[in-house]
């Protein structure tokens, strides 16, 4: 137990630093399963920034996790099954049969997903379920508007990094964009922006005014903008992917 207060101690004290990332790489030494625990538990910090930063650092942990020797069951054990195991602990803690909310879990697995190719391909989709209405029973969809703004976030993340795994979702992301929750909104339009779902321009174009403030940790940073720009960026976005095809056309 000591130890686990000790590194969440040390953790906390990385994250909240002007080289967070940098004193991130010093943990190297650390086995990345032995930073899941610390990490959850900050998942929950008072500190909004600290929060997201945690959220970073568990998707770099379970990315070294999932890339390191080993399936091995010790505590130093590593390799794909063992990150499996750990996101299979994040999607326990979003069922009601946890006792939790599950906040912070819909991103830190968008996080997670988004450095590992393979982990993506596999949890993509059980991701996407949660703002999913029911169909066929593959359903997951959260009631609490804030727990799908955690969902919209690791879509958008995961969609930076392999945005051809949310081809299929257009419906659930399509009917984000009228989400009764103006940020849930916001968060869909980066993310039909980033997948590139030209079928929402007209829900898009509908959001262009709406002033709506919005969270967006992006690139390392916590960012305040709103709904409406949003949507208006992933307008611009949808028409320069339709303009570099036609570039390409006319030099042939």
């Amino acid at each position: 137990m000591a130890h686990f207060r000790d590194l969440k101690r040390t953790l906390r004290d990385i994250l909240t630093g002007q080289g967070w990332r940098v004193g991130l790489d010093g943990l190297a030494a650390v086995p990345a399963r032995q930073l899941a625990g610390p990490l959850f538990s900050l998942l929950l910090d008072r500190d909004e920034l600290v929060r997201w930063r945690a959220v970073e650092a568990f998707g770099r942990s379970i990315a070294r996790l999932a890339e390191s020797a080993g399936q091995g069951g010790g505590p130093g054990g590593g390799g794909m099954e063992a990150a499996r195991v750990v996101l299979r602990q994040c999607l326990w803690r979003m069922n009601e049969e946890s006792g939790g909310l599950g906040w912070g879990i819909p991103e830190a697995l968008g996080e997670s997903l988004a450095r590992n190719r393979r982990l993506a391909g596999e949890f993509h989709r059980v991701l996407a379920s949660y703002v999913r209405h029911e169909t066929s029973g593959e359903g997951n969809y959260l009631e609490h508007a804030a727990l799908r703004q955690g969902v919209f976030w690791g879509l958008g993340r995961l969609a930076q990094s392999f945005p051809e795994l949310l081809a299929g979702e257009g419906a659930a992301l399509l009917a984000g964009l009228a989400d009764e929750d103006g940020a849930n909104r916001g968060l869909a339009a980066w993310v039909v922006g980033l997948v590139g779902l030209d079928a929402a321009r007209g829900g898009l174009a509908a959001l262009a005014d709406d002033a709506t403030e919005v969270a967006l940790f992006l690139d390392g940073e916590l960012q305040r903008t709103t709904t409406g720009l949003l949507a208006r960026q992933a307008l611009a976005r949808l028409d320069s992917a339709q303009i570099r095809p036609a570039q390409k056309d006319s030099a042939k």
